[in-house]
């Protein structure tokens, strides 16, 4: 089979010839056919120590199993979480991280819906919305960030506003619903929100906070770092928590499962959708990772082997 791989820290991404793997005890062996690019995938290209195998999110048809999997049975389509080999013709998934795809999805619906939308769910559940009130949403054309903005939508927000890297993609998120979008220079956000849910960390949490009612609520879930001064939360009341999707699907699988049952529906039902930035070939991943690189995707990066 084919899998992508690098040889050092920020080398290039080359395809090479790999073993099929055998699913061990409680595994799966996924024939790929969407895998999702995200950001921290990249960052490790260019920021560990040494290679790491290439995972993330991916979708497709169950070959065979492992000993003791009795969830799941060849010829079953599943998304899941892949922390070995995922850039790959064929993966290897834990069964206690899949889940089934429903009729009506695809494999790319499954990876652009799926994690992303945990993530963008748990963010907000970690905000404890109330209907009527106000959110900021960074990162907002994201592959995350877009559904953000939609489910905020659907939890009661009166207001969405979409904070952005560029212009350019202002129009692909006021058409998920927000009301406004910001840029990430400008010298004030607008009218004060009540929540802001931050992807990016860094250099915008100061901003981000400042985007805040007094009593305001932001979530970080960035891996970008960052960071607060605490008069800046002690003048406001305001509050900061971090979010952590490893954290609920390790300690409380019953809320992973039933977030991700809500996102399935919201989806069938019309009431949620997913956006692809485009589908790359696996030979062209590097391609997919430099749109990433470059925060230039509207919506998910998806790659097709």
């Amino acid at each position: 089979m084919r899998r992508v791989r690098y040889g050092s820290t920020g080398g290039p991404l080359f395809l090479e010839e790999a073993p099929v793997p055998e699913p061990g005890p409680g595994e799966l062996l996924v024939r790929c056919e969407a895998v999702g690019v995200t950001l921290p995938v990249v960052r490790k290209v260019t920021e560990a120590a040494e290679p790491v195998p290439l995972g993330g999110e991916l979708a497709g048809e169950v070959v065979s199993v492992g000993a003791g999997v009795t969830r799941f049975r060849p010829g079953e389509r599943v998304t899941g979480l892949c922390f070995g080999h995922g850039y790959a013709d064929f993966a290897l998934l834990h069964a206690a991280m899949a889940s089934p795809i429903p009729d009506g999805a695809s494999p790319v619906d499954a990876v652009a819906l799926v994690r992303s939308g945990l993530v963008a769910l748990g963010a907000l559940e970690a905000a404890h919305p109330e209907p009527g009130e106000t959110a900021l949403i960074t990162a907002a054309a994201s592959g995350v960030g877009h559904l953000a903005v939609q489910l905020a939508r659907i939890r009661g927000a009166s207001r969405v506003v979409g904070a952005v890297s560029d212009p350019a993609k202002a129009d692909f998120v006021r058409s998920l619903g927000a009301d406004a979008t910001t840029l990430y220079g400008d010298g004030s956000w607008g009218d004060p929100v009540n929540y802001v849910l931050d992807a990016v960390g860094g250099e915008l949490l100061t901003p981000a906070l400042a985007a805040l009612v007094p009593g305001g609520r932001l979530v970080a879930y960035s891996s970008g770092g960052g960071t607060i001064q605490a008069y800046d939360l002690l003048v406001g009341a305001k509050t900061v928590t971090g979010f952590q999707m490893a954290r609920i699907a390790r300690e409380r699988p019953e809320l992973y499962e039933r977030w991700r049952r809500e996102l399935w529906r919201l989806f069938l039902d019309g009431a949620l959708r997913t956006a692809v930035h485009g589908e790359f070939a696996l030979e062209d991943a590097a391609k997919a990772h430099e749109v990433i690189e470059g925060r230039r995707n509207l919506g998910k990066v998806v790659l097709h082997p």
